[in-house]
């Protein structure tokens, strides 16, 4: 019987058939391409996918049923160290690498008068000269020689649009009669124009000629949980260009009172605390998640106390950014009220027959009006001292404030206003009216 020769029948029939090849061919294609999707899925979600299986590992960890190894260490506490470094360090070095180059340092300069010293020939010859030979007592004098400009102050920004538009802080820009300088990440510097403040919320946006500027992405911010890895960037103490600090999101919804070096002061509702370090200089600047997206500007930072700082949140300053890329200027709605959240401590401090609402009263500084003159809410009676108690039937409190309720109406609303009027209680009915910028 004749040997047959498996090996050269297979190559025969199934090798070298032209069907078997294309459909390898085919199959090794689509393979490969499968492949291609799912690592690119694998990485762009990178974050997610790493979060998750924290989590698991986590969860194993707390489990009382858990036992611990030789070293002292479960494999689950060993993974998630690992873990933790890796979201950490390498996350964070991403946010910052892709947004770096679209925050911007904010120099504020001034003319100012320049002055030298000089001795007037006419004045009187200083007795003590003749028994000091060689030493002169009279008393120099300064005049004014001209001016000079000079850096007075500084803050951060960043790029929200190819074309230069850059959103920060009201109150890094407040100035009138300064000039500001926008330097971007490549060393560059260039004259800025403010094109809006917002007279309610700490927010301006300032204009730099030029085009494909890099520009950071919008997150959004009513997603953020407590506890949250956060990034912020930031020109610290005016000195400092691009400084990074990273912590976690500490607390959201806060109310605070916010004051700038020239004793202004205005009350931010629903701002976002951070233990990231932010300095003065870091006003105006990104707080970013760790995919790199802004979900704060920084604004405040605590006196007198370590790692408590204040972001206003994104999704309150969406609209402002969008007014002024379609107007050229910031238009919303405004009652035009100063006040002070009514708690339960503040009740009993002012003797207050009511825990709740909003007490209409004045700022610090003369300019600091409770009611601004021709202003909706002067228009409907509204005086200092009285308590705005609802706002459309809608109790004003922690969660529901009364700047978040109003950033929510269209100009030409009329809102219903629930007030205690010395002592009484009546409604009110206001028609909201264009904030004016200032």
């Amino acid at each position: 019987m004749q040997d047959i020769d498996i090996v050269k029948i297979l190559r025969k029939k199934i090798f070298l058939n032209k069907n078997f090849v294309y459909v390898f061919l085919v199959s090794l294609i689509s393979l490969i391409v499968i492949l291609a999707i799912g690592l690119g899925l694998i990485w762009h979600y990178r974050a997610n996918v790493f979060d998750y299986f924290a989590k698991e590992y986590l969860q194993e960890i707390q489990n009382p049923n858990n036992t611990l190894g030789n070293e002292g260490k479960s494999t689950a506490e060993k993974i998630i160290e690992k873990q933790t470094i890796f979201t950490q360090e390498t996350f964070v070095i991403d946010a910052v690498k892709k947004t770096n180059p679209a925050v911007v340092s904010i120099m504020i300069s001034k003319n100012v008068p320049k002055y030298e010293a000089y001795v007037d020939p006419n004045q009187q010859q200083d007795p003590l000269s003749d028994l000091f030979p060689g030493f002169s007592f009279n008393i120099p004098q300064y005049r004014q020689n001209g001016i000079e400009k000079k850096e007075i102050g500084g803050g951060s920004g960043f790029l929200v649009s190819s074309d230069g538009l850059i959103v920060t802080n009201k109150h890094v820009v407040n100035q009138k009669d300064v000039e500001y300088t926008v330097f971007t990440n490549d060393g560059k510097k260039h004259t800025a124009t403010v094109v809006a403040r917002d007279p309610v919320l700490d927010i301006a946006l300032l204009k730099i000629v030029g085009s494909n500027f890099p520009y950071l992405t919008l997150g959004n911010s009513d997603s953020l949980q407590v506890g949250q890895s956060v990034v912020a960037i930031g020109n610290a103490l005016a000195e400092f260009r691009n400084t990074v600090s990273v912590g976690v999101i500490s607390g959201l919804a806060r109310s605070v009172v916010a004051g700038d070096s020239s004793g202004n002061t205005e009350l931010l509702d629903h701002v976002i605390q951070t233990d990231a370090a932010i300095n003065p200089g870091n006003s105006g600047g990104p707080l970013l998640n760790l995919s790199g997206q802004v979900i704060g500007v920084n604004v405040a930072v605590a006196q007198g106390s370590q790692n408590i700082g204040f972001a206003l949140p994104i999704n309150s300053v969406k609209s402002a950014i969008e007014s002024v890329k379609n107007t050229g200027k910031i238009i919303r709605p405004y009652l035009g009220v100063r006040y002070v959240a009514i708690n339960t401590e503040m009740k009993e401090k002012n003797n207050l027959t009511v825990d709740y609402g909003v007490l209409v009263k004045a700022g610090a500084n003369q300019n600091e009006l409770a009611v601004i003159p021709g202003s909706p809410a002067d228009k409907a009676g509204i005086v200092e001292n009285d308590i705005i108690l609802e706002v459309d039937g809608v109790k004003l409190d922690e969660k529901n404030t009364l700047a978040s309720i109003v950033r929510q109406k269209k100009i030409g609303n009329t809102i219903t206003l629930k007030i205690l009027h010395k002592g009484a209680e009546k409604t009110v009915r206001v028609m909201l009216e264009a904030a004016k910028d200032n």
